[in-house]
């Protein structure tokens, strides 16, 4: 586990202010913390001609998708809240997801920079209709990227670290200007459960850096639901976030927003019908950046005392049991896939032929390392940032509201520093491949004991332990919650 240096660090007067509301109503600290916010942004648009990422290749694209041209530029962003000189640092980016080199490779030259490794969480928004990257997803299992393609991703992936990088190196150069900062819980209405499990996001967290006018200087916001309401497109877009930040900037020239995408695993928009796909997910963030503009008219809860960070990385385990007998029979099930799918779902095809030969090479993992992180606000009654890695399902988020003082406490958001996989509870590993949710649950029906669904796409050797026994092995669930909990109060 990481730490950040600080620990909890007491406001100027040597004392913690108390909050007099909860989030969500009207109101203000008795004694407000003065922070510090710097912002940049950057376009990260990759030229035309350039394979898209978001949505296996299979069917009308089962050579893969190649960007026509923009619709709307992807972004970069950055906010620093620096707390005492002490900088804090959150950066979004309009791409699916970001694998482990990558992550790796941003946050160690952000850390060459100054920052404690702790202290900056890098994000996705997972817009569908971005780039592909390299690792996650796999160009080759999930997009049938041909070598030179992929040499294009390798390219862009390089160029991309290094201009997040940059991003962050500026964000902190930048002009700093004093705020407060306060917190509520908007709502919003358009995400629905896709699994078939009763959990639905409305949630919509709300922390706003405000100048000493009452102004939005930065303006930091979440919501659970997939950014695929543009559906499959061949022009770049960020879906539907982006609109909801250009909403959110209407307010003064000084605002600058960021969009932190929820516990989205298992959550899909409701789109609307009628209009065309870029104009249905523009209405959705516009409904969603007016929600976020009409809750901060007035300063919700406020937030005082320093900031706590906390990283570390936990592996998962995969429901792998690693004795010759068995990987030959994994080894032939994935032989009986890859004839299978040949014609019908091209990244399963793909997948299955190169964990055929990981089972005969005994090159697989059992397990799958994700990174989790944790913010804290110190005063009372505080407020507690988690930033999970993975497409974590919302059951989880669901689980550490109530037992933290529900949204008004915790702020739950997944894709964050790296996105292994989906991230499934018990729930779904029980259906065992059958109806809604398998894919989530990475199980497919044709063969349940090796990797399928999301598990097949995200390239992995088998999908997740379910534990089965007060006396068996923790599986996914428990370990996930067993390390969140310890980092949470």
């Amino acid at each position: 586990m990481e730490t950040s240096r600080r620990g909890f660090l007491l406001g100027a007067a040597g004392t913690l202010a108390t909050a007099s509301t909860i989030a969500g109503t009207t109101g203000s600290a008795t004694a407000a913390t003065t922070y510090q916010v710097s912002t940049r942004k950057v376009d990260i648009t990759p030229t035309s001609s350039f394979p898209m990422g978001g949505y296996g290749a299979s069917g009308e694209h089962a050579s893969g998708r190649v960007s026509t041209g923009v619709n709307e530029p992807l972004m970069a962003r950055c906010t620093v809240i620096w707390d005492q000189g002490v900088p804090n640092v959150i950066v979004t980016a309009d791409v699916l997801a970001f694998g482990p080199t990558m992550h790796r490779d941003i946050r160690a030259g952000v850390v060459q920079l100054g920052v404690a490794s702790s202290d900056f969480v890098l994000t996705a928004t997972h817009t569908h209709n971005g780039p592909a990257l390299i690792e996650k997803l796999d160009p080759y299992i999930s997009y049938n990227s041909t070598s030179s393609e992929i040499q294009k991703i390798k390219t862009y992936s390089t160029q991309l670290t290094a201009k997040i990088i940059q991003l962050v190196s500026n964000t902190l150069s930048a002009t700093k200007t004093s705020c407060t900062l306060d917190y509520r819980v908007a709502s919003a209405d358009f995400s629905s459960n896709r699994a078939g499990l009763p959990y639905e996001e409305r949630d919509v967290p709300i922390l706003v850096a405000r100048t000493s006018s009452g102004t939005p200087r930065a303006v930091l916001f979440g919501y659970g639901s997939h950014p695929v309401a543009a559906g499959v497109q061949t022009m770049f877009d960020p879906d539907y976030p982006a609109e909801a930040i250009k909403r959110i900037e209407e307010i003064s020239p000084q605002t600058f927003a960021q969009f932190l995408l929820g516990p989205a695993g298992d959550q899909n928009p409701t789109v609307p019908s009628g209009p065309s796909p870029f104009e249905a997910s523009d209405s959705l963030g516009d409904g969603l950046g007016k929600t976020v503009r009409s809750a901060i008219t007035t300063a919700g809860r406020a937030l005082s005392g320093g900031i706590r960070t906390d990283y570390q990385r936990i592996s998962l385990p995969l429901d792998v049991t690693n004795t010759t007998q068995n990987i030959a029979a994994v080894a032939q099930a994935y032989d009986q896939r890859f004839i299978a799918t040949a014609p019908l779902n091209t990244w399963e095809h793909r997948h299955a032929g190169k964990m055929a030969a990981a089972a005969r090479n005994r090159t697989f993992d059992m397990a799958v390392e994700l990174p989790l992180q944790v913010w804290k606000f110190s005063g009372s009654p505080g407020l507690q940032i988690v930033f999970a890695g993975g497409e974590v399902v919302s059951g989880y988020a669901v689980y550490f509201r109530v037992r933290n003082g529900g949204a008004a406490k915790l702020w739950f958001n997944g894709y964050s520093n790296e996105v292994p996989a989906y991230i499934p509870s018990n729930e779904l590993l029980d259906r065992a491949g059958v109806g809604l949710g398998a894919y989530e649950a990475g199980i497919s029906s044709d063969s349940p004991g090796i990797a399928g669904g999301s598990m097949a796409v995200y390239n992995h050797f088998g999908h997740f332990l379910r534990k089965m026994s007060a006396s068996s092995p923790d599986g996914v669930e428990e370990t996930f919650i067993a390390a969140l909990t310890a980092m949470l109060t």
